[in-house]
């Protein structure tokens, strides 16, 4: 699916992402928003470590195991086949910057752990 600028963009159960930079063949750019009571599946990456530059709302954030708040300003590492999600148990979307790095950035490399919409 495209937005109105024509950039790759999803809905899925927990919100929506956007890319904003897939041009060059080391990094990817996303735009994610996670709706009040939404979170991602507790997944994993073969091929990308990931960087979380939250810019609105309150997220819990797992890292192998370990929740952590993160807000607005803050930011989260996800190294290469750390297991991780972001939830919002707040009343405001969450919005974060992701910043993907590595050598693949297709979401087949998504192995999901566990999953609240039945997709793991």
């Amino acid at each position: 699916m495209r937005d109105d600028r024509g950039r790759e963009f999803d809905e899925r159960p927990w919100g929506t992402y956007v890319v904003l930079d897939d041009e060059a063949p080391d990094h990817k750019v996303k735009r994610i928003v996670v709706a009040p009571g939404g979170r991602l599946s507790y997944q994993r990456h073969q091929h990308r470590a990931e960087h979380w530059f939250v810019v609105a709302g309150r997220a819990i954030v797992t890292l192998d195991g370990v929740e952590r708040e993160v807000g607005p300003g803050e930011s989260v590492d996800v190294a290469r086949t750390q297991a991780h999600r972001c939830e919002n148990r707040g009343d405001e979307p969450v919005v974060f910057i992701e910043v993907q790095t590595g050598t693949y950035f297709g979401e087949d490399d998504i192995e999901r752990l566990s999953d609240d919409y039945g997709r793991a």
